[in-house]
């Protein structure tokens, strides 16, 4: 954009891109890592966030989130019988302990998958919906990368290893926050406690949940290529946040680098506000039009988040082409505010229109055209002088 204009934002700031290693001191044990603040929109942590990776059974969100969407879309309902096959009764591992003759519904495999992590339920999943889990992971795939999960390949519903089954941390987060925020009548699943199916009741695989931190889901995932992972969400007071994290070598590792986690994301930032929807960062010059300038304003309340221990007054910048032509319509986006907090990145914030700006008559036109004139003019006898 043509010009910069400087300003002083006191008491606010925001992490775009932040290091586990740079800010308050933490560094994360995990291999891979991401943690964002639902709240603020902030990134406070990224880890090799973007690398595709065995994700193991956390992969069996996308299975709830297509069972989430083929229920609210009416291809089937919480009451609907599904079929257990053969191949789904032959899943080894973490299972809900389905038998061939059971009919199971939608909402008892929603539990099946939540809270007891059952392979053998995501295949009756994947069956029910796609027909086979080779057309079902293809689906699924194709929903992941239309939710903006570029780093996400899924190769059967289960997690179970597979070369191809990959995904990256900030993926399992973007997924994570898109069912707390689309889901919220299904999500409570994610936090119950036990499960009981044919007499065999199991508990909930998440730590910390009922821990008095916060947690309240998502999943877990272990195999020897993923390490003991976790994708998960906290809520404290007015904020929540949503990690994934893997590649640790022990369940006690798991819940100590949870609670690590959460600990420092909760106690290290401070939410400010910078304002309200509508407050003016800067005055923009206007070519031919009615006025001679527009306010360039905030389009959301914006609230963020700055290291709790530190300065509150950060240099920012308002950058916008200059001058912007008429005519302009309020809530146009014209320009950024660009916000640069030490150890934690750079931070935008769009600006727009305040006014409606019409373009200007013929005197406004006449006026400027002169001017333009004049100046080239004036530009042209300086090079003769010269």
């Amino acid at each position: 954009m043509g010009l910069s204009t400087s300003v002083m934002i006191a008491a606010m700031g925001m992490a775009h891109q932040v290091s586990a290693q740079t800010v308050g001191g933490f560094e994360t044990r995990a291999t891979s890592a991401y943690v964002r603040d639902l709240t603020t929109g902030t990134v406070l942590m990224e880890k090799a966030a973007d690398v595709p990776l065995p994700p193991a059974s956390m992969s069996k969100l996308m299975t709830l989130l297509m069972l989430f969407e083929a229920i609210e879309d009416g291809r089937t309902t919480l009451d609907t019988t599904f079929t257990v096959s053969p191949r789904a009764y032959q899943m080894g591992g973490s299972r809900m302990f389905l038998e061939p003759t059971d009919r199971p519904t939608a909402e008892d495999l929603i539990r099946g998958i939540a809270v007891l992590s059952g392979n053998d339920a995501t295949v009756v999943v994947a069956e029910g919906l796609a027909g086979t889990e080779e057309a079902f992971a293809q689906l699924a795939t194709r929903r992941a990368r239309e939710l903006g999960m570029r780093n996400t390949t899924l190769a059967n519903s289960s997690g179970w290893p597979h070369p191809d089954h990959l995904m990256s941390k900030r993926d399992l987060g973007i997924l994570a926050e898109y069912i707390i925020s689309n889901f919220p009548q299904y999500y409570p699943y994610l936090a119950e406690r036990e499960f009981t199916w044919n007499g065999i009741t199991q508990p909930n695989r998440v730590p910390l949940l009922g821990a008095g931190v916060g947690l309240d889901g998502l999943k877990t995932g272990f195999t020897s290529a993923a390490g003991y992972s976790l994708t998960g969400s906290v809520r404290q007071g007015e904020r929540r946040i949503v990690f994934a994290f893997g590649g640790l070598d022990s369940e006690r590792a798991r819940v100590q680098e949870a609670e690590a986690i959460i600990n420092w994301a909760f106690r290290q930032f401070a939410k400010v506000t910078v304002g309200e929807a509508g407050a003016t960062m800067a005055d923009a010059p206007v070519w031919l039009g009615e006025s001679a300038s527009v306010p360039l304003v905030l389009a959301d309340s914006a609230e963020i988040l700055v290291p709790a221990i530190g300065t509150r007054d950060f240099p920012a910048r308002v950058v916008y082409d200059s001058p912007l032509p008429a005519p302009i319509a309020a809530g146009d986006e014209l320009g950024m505010l660009i916000v640069e907090i030490p150890d934690m990145g750079e931070m935008r914030l769009p600006l727009v229109a305040g006014a409606d700006v019409a373009e200007g008559g013929f005197t406004v036109r006449a006026t400027a055209s002169a001017q333009r004139l004049m100046n080239m003019v004036l530009g042209s006898a300086r090079e003769a002088m010269n």
